[in-house]
């Protein structure tokens, strides 16, 4: 598992065992097994949730998975179902609220909690949300003490050293009473999750001041795909329940007529906390997207390799003479898969530009290109271990896209791209659909060499069509060769539609031919599915390992 640039470089805490050694598999193992043993429901009956744990934590930095206690990994799932929570703009922002524990608290612990907020040495001390850290505990307006902090423009220069001041008690009498009034005061978690902002952290903050709470410990954390995940530990609320306490909180945000962090109220809530359409979400500031060189042309768009803010992505521009209704149409259904599709094995969305005459789709630079010219330009012939990596890869990207009913419509290895450790992900999405109601569609969409007959004849189709297209895929990485490359595109088709197939590769493993020949059923209900066929293949791995 590669981790992201510029994630905290501190040693990571041993699972497992004391000396044994960090791995991500090792954490997503230990997290699974932990569920499984606490008789954890989800752990039980979901089949998927080792995929769900590991496109969960790759979307997280790696600060995230060294701060997880491991007595309570449930939190894992909840975070996971908050964070997807907020992929729908009509439940943004997200606020869970629990109770923790009752902690002894009198004027001694109050004292030593009058201190500034701070973000530890993962932060880059601007005040900008940082990929994944920790806030130290700072005092804010209680319900008893009248505490006075300065007004949040020191926030919006970048400063998060708020300063807090306790009213002096002059009195010794009443300084003796209150050293001797120690009472158990009822600790609650906050959740938080919405679109990410720069200073999001700081409005939060004030947010949370404003109804009296007091932070004692906070986590913040930034997805790679642009959301948040702040964890706040407060004292405050005099009382265990959490129903009054998530209602004003959801108050807060209602009923706040302008910016979450100034007294003058001048500008709406809703912009602070990400209450925007689904474009604007992903909108991409174009000054800050240097364009690199040509790596493809299509024909509505080229490919450039680019940087934005500071990192290598891909940018797919659309050509403004080539627009039409039906072009940007497709293009508004690229963008809306993206967008919700995260997984280790799917291409990562960056963002997209939605100006007219600047329209783009920006991703992730796949360093190793893409499956078609890897094997039929740098003419690789793929050894049985790697071949069986390879479809790994691709049938874990695709299960998780049927889960989320996508059905890609043009599985292809030129939509099959490479990072620098050989990981391969699904990509190319501008014929995908979300499946309808009925489960299935008629429209020929493609490309022939891959196209499952019944697309070809115009017949209803569904995400089984995608497991004929990889069962050409899988025949191309055995051989090395185009499929039917002594036919034209659509002498193929023709053919394929009347029951042609490629020929079997000579010295296949037998039961990869098997399951080859099972996902080019003429009968599409007799194809297995992507998680079945994962199933297959991890097996067979293993044997070949062996």
């Amino acid at each position: 598992m590669e981790e992201g640039e510029g994630e905290s470089t501190s040693p990571a805490r041993p699972l497992g065992g004391a000396g044994a050694p960090f791995t991500y598999d090792a954490l997503r193992n230990d997290i699974y097994e932990r569920l499984v043993d606490s008789g954890n429901e989800e752990a039980i009956s979901n089949p998927h949730l080792r995929d769900l744990l590991d496109a969960h934590l790759s979307r997280l930095p790696l600060r995230y998975r060294l701060d997880l206690n491991m007595d309570r990994v449930e939190d894992v799932l909840l975070h996971q179902k908050i964070l997807a929570d907020a992929e729908d703009p009509t439940k943004r922002p997200i606020f869970h609220v629990r109770f923790m524990k009752f902690v002894r608290i009198g004027s001694c612990e109050s004292d030593h909690q009058q201190q500034s907020l701070g973000v530890d040495s993962t932060g880059d001390g601007s005040g900008n949300r940082v990929s994944g850290g920790e806030v130290k505990p700072n005092s804010r307006r209680s319900r008893d003490k009248r505490i006075e902090f300065e007004p949040c423009s020191k926030l919006e220069d970048l400063n998060l050293d708020v300063k807090v001041t306790v009213q002096e008690i002059r009195d010794p009498q009443e300084v003796l009473s209150a050293r001797q009034d120690i009472k158990n005061t009822p600790v609650h978690e906050i959740i938080f999750s919405s679109i990410d902002k720069p200073k999001l952290l700081s409005q939060l903050s004030a947010l949370l001041a404003d109804i009296g709470l007091n932070i004692r410990e906070a986590h913040v954390f930034s997805t790679i795909d642009g959301y948040s995940l702040d964890v706040f530990e407060v004292d405050g609320w005099p009382e265990e329940e959490t129903d009054g306490l998530l209602k004003e909180l959801q108050a807060a945000v209602a009923n706040n007529e302008g910016s979450l962090c100034s007294t003058s109220r001048s500008s709406g809530t809703n912009k602070v906390l990400g209450y925007q359409s689904k474009v604007v979400d992903w909108e991409i500031d174009k000054r800050f997207l240097k364009m690199g060189k040509r790596v493809a042309r299509g024909s509505y768009g080229d490919l450039y390799r680019a940087t934005y803010l500071g990192q290598d992505v891909a940018v797919k521009i659309l050509r403004a003479e080539q627009l039409n209704e039906a072009l940007l149409l497709e293009f508004n259904q690229e963008v809306d898969i993206l967008r919700k599709v995260h997984h280790k094995n799917v291409v990562r969305f960056i963002g997209a530009c939605t100006k007219p005459t600047e329209f783009c789709i920006v991703t992730e630079y796949m360093t190793g290109g893409n499956l078609y010219d890897y094997l039929h330009k740098d003419h690789v012939t793929l050894k049985l271990a790697q071949l069986l990596k390879f479809s790994i890869d691709i049938c874990k990207g695709m299960a998780y896209l049927h889960q989320s009913s996508i059905i890609h419509r043009d599985l292809k290895t030129a939509n099959l791209l490479m990072d620098a450790n050989c990981v391969v992900k699904v990509a190319d999405f501008g014929v995908a659909r979300f499946q309808n109601e009925d489960g299935v569609m008629t429209a020929e969409t493609g490309t022939y060499r891959w196209m499952a007959p019944e697309v070809i004849n115009h017949q209803l189709y569904d995400h089984k069509a995608d497991v004929f297209s990889f069962a050409i895929v899988l025949w191309e990485l055995a051989t090395s060769r185009v499929p039917y490359d002594n036919m034209s595109p659509l002498q193929a088709a023709l053919g394929v539609r009347q029951g042609l197939r490629p020929d079997p590769p000579e010295n296949m493993h037998p039961r990869l031919l098997d399951l080859m020949q099972r996902c080019w059923d003429a009968v599409p209900a007799k194809r297995p599915t992507f998680q079945e066929i994962t199933g297959e293949l991890e097996e067979l791995l293993e044997l070949v390992q062996a």
